[in-house]
């Protein structure tokens, strides 16, 4: 698919929704808390296994999803045709942007995924099994509905990054059983300065905020941050304090190229003297999930607001050069 609205909205979902779920250790759910006994290791807290919670975690997922994706499948996929199962390569398109942001739904959903199994006291080799393999499920399913779509098709880019992206969690909780390396993703309200491109931005990207939030690749932007104490826990640098290098791209009117036909043909829209360029960064960050309190609403917060890059002072290359950005986001 071009671009990815569902994957970001399951994203959110997911991470929105872990993080209540692991949170209430005072959830109505029966158990036996007569052995029950909170062990606290590389700074996460684990639970003796629950088969309540369990069952209660694999319904989440199954109801939760499954909604998701009727409900998508009834607002998106219903308004093409369908066909053969097929594949389409997009490689090319949108200056990988939209590729990254694939790495990134994976990572986050395998995330959210892998610490409601916490929760439910899953051992620790499936619960990073069952985290891990569920960012590829989830986004390998849209990729298969895609296959039968005859707008679309099956995307082996989209695929391998989905792959990469859970793999980049996984391999780290296997490693470390922990996530020095977070994806992050920042995205900045974007007016594109003339008529004409205001009026291209809306009919590709949408024209209210929500809308733009999920589809304008032009403001926005994917992080890898990486939390220098957990690689030196000797620096003096507090644990919070992290280093994250970003990816975006600009002068995207069209997913390969600025120029628009109608279905006829004929040119509708040229601006093809737009340069598409990619944009590399550099930032300090802030790991919000090593910030400690006891208070469990702010700790659901930090853990949601850690899936976006902190707005901080950036350095940027582009066509060729360097510049600055005193806050980027």
């Amino acid at each position: 698919m071009s671009y990815y609205p569902v994957r970001s909205i399951i994203t959110i979902i997911c991470l929105t929704f872990s993080n209540l779920i692991y949170s209430q250790d005072s959830l109505n759910v029966k158990t036996d808390t007569s052995h029950y006994q909170q062990i606290t290791t590389a700074g996460h807290t684990l639970y003796p296994y629950n088969k309540n919670r369990v069952h209660l975690v694999t319904a989440a997922n199954i109801i939760g999803y499954g909604s998701v994706m009727i409900g998508f499948n009834s607002a998106w996929y219903s308004q093409y045709p369908r066909s053969k199962f097929h594949f389409f390569n997009d490689n090319a398109e949108w200056l990988q942007v939209d590729k990254a942001g694939h790495i990134y739904g994976a990572y986050i959903e395998s995330f959210a995924s892998y610490e409601m199994w916490r929760w439910s006291g899953l051992p620790r080799k499936q619960r990073i099994w069952a985290g891990g393999l569920s960012g590829v499920a989830y986004q390998s399913i849209i990729e298969i509905l895609d296959g039968f779509s005859s707008e679309y098709g099956f995307s082996w880019g989209d695929f391998s990054a989905n792959i990469l992206g859970s793999g980049l969690f996984t391999a780290q909780e296997f490693a470390w059983d922990d996530q020095r390396i977070k994806m992050k993703f920042s995205f900045h309200k974007k007016d594109y300065g003339a008529a004409d491109l205001n009026a291209r931005a809306n009919v590709i990207f949408g024209k209210f905020e929500t809308e733009r939030f999920l589809k304008d690749y032009n403001a926005s932007t994917d992080w890898v941050s990486i939390n220098i104490k957990s690689f030196f826990p000797k620096t003096k640098l507090p644990g919070w304090f992290a280093i994250a290098f970003g990816y975006g791209a600009e002068g995207m009117f069209g997913a390969r190229s600025n120029i628009a036909k109608d279905k006829n043909g004929n040119i509708i829209f040229d601006r093809s003297d737009i340069k598409r360029y990619r944009q590399w960064f550099l930032a300090p960050d802030v790991d919000l999930t090593k910030i400690k309190t006891k208070k469990k609403a702010v700790k659901i917060i930090l853990g949601v607001l850690n899936s976006f890059k902190f707005p901080t002072p950036s350095l940027e290359f582009s066509n060729g050069s360097f510049k600055g950005h005193w806050i980027y986001f």
